[in-house]
């Protein structure tokens, strides 16, 4: 009689992972973070509304990452706090972005922030204007929050598809919540604005859209984005992937507007009435080179940049399509 030998299952699963069951040591396709705290440059808080929803629900720690958020005052500051170190992944325009890499400055995007939708972004009157279309004046005077950014992009862009010369347009500096004055004033003759800013002004003042930014050119055009510099994505791989991980769960998450418009009131100063009313874009899970080349070939075709800049050699290997 054949005698039949039992090995217990604790046994042959201690064998089969190298007697490691019960080490707490990682398997090999599991190595340790790099790090486990990332600082994190934020703005314009409707782009951002994801990454600071996921942060508030405790995604990003149940993955086994800190985020410290660094709320950044204008863009071009996160850029330059990128390139001292002070922190480990800036916001900004993708335009910002782009003109930066193409400058020099060696960049990796970690992930999209967000993309315009229909009168997400537009060009703003007061209802007493005598600019009443778009082509009702050969040299415009626009307000715009930056120079040479995404408001002059996307205002000339706009503007020449109803026939003005773009090199006519006359672009004037104004922060967003100082753009109702000028208009007030007759400073200019209409403000590039965004979201808030659009809604407000219209339930403060009567302002009526001139004309949608998001058309044409603009149509559905990506407009912020999240990056680190090169140097910091090499020695910080597996990191960053969980972080792109986990803002693309948080972006998913963030399909719904209804989520969005719910957690704007907790996330910043924006009320619930305007919340429940302003026009929001779309937050893509992923990275996609050939989404975001649009900016840089519009950037290209409007002399915002010299020469073509391939988008594709900035994003991580593993998200280039």
């Amino acid at each position: 009689m054949v005698r039949r030998v039992v090995i217990p299952l604790v046994a042959v699963l201690m064998s089969a992972s190298g007697c490691g069951l019960f080490s707490g040591g990682h398997p090999p396709d599991q190595q340790p973070l790099e790090r486990t705290t990332l600082r994190v440059g934020v703005g314009n808080v409707i782009d951002t509304a994801p990454l600071r929803l996921a942060i508030a629900e405790g995604r990003f720690k149940q993955a086994g990452l800190h985020i410290e958020l660094v709320e950044q005052g204008q863009q071009n500051e996160g850029l330059a706090k990128l390139a001292s170190g002070q922190l480990d992944i800036a916001f900004a325009s993708d335009v910002a972005m782009f003109r930066a890499s193409a400058g020099g400055a060696a960049l990796q995007l970690q992930g999209e922030a967000y993309t315009s939708g229909s009168n997400t972004m537009a060009l703003v009157t007061l209802p007493d204007s005598k600019y009443t279309e778009p082509a009702a004046k050969k040299a415009p005077s626009i307000a715009v929050n930056m120079l040479d950014d995404l408001g002059t992009l996307a205002a000339r862009s706009t503007l020449a598809t109803a026939g003005i010369d773009a090199s006519k347009i006359k672009f004037s500096l104004r922060p967003f919540d100082q753009m109702p004055k000028s208009l007030k004033d007759a400073d200019v003759d209409a403000a590039w604005m965004v979201e808030p800013f659009i809604t407000k002004a219209e339930k403060e003042l009567g302002a009526r859209i001139l004309a949608d930014g998001a058309r044409g050119a603009t149509l559905e055009i990506p407009v912020s984005s999240y990056a680190s510099s090169a140097m910091f994505a090499q020695a910080n791989p597996r990191t960053l992937a969980l972080f792109r991980k986990v803002l693309g769960q948080a972006q998913q998450h963030a399909a719904d507007p209804a989520v969005v418009r719910a957690a704007l009131p907790r996330l910043s100063d924006i009320d619930a009435t305007t919340a429940s009313l302003i026009s929001l874009g779309t937050y893509p899970i992923s990275l996609n080179g050939i989404r975001l080349q649009r900016v840089a070939d519009l950037m290209h075709s409007s002399d915002a940049l010299a020469g073509r800049f391939d988008v594709q050699s900035i994003l991580p290997k593993a998200d280039a399509p």
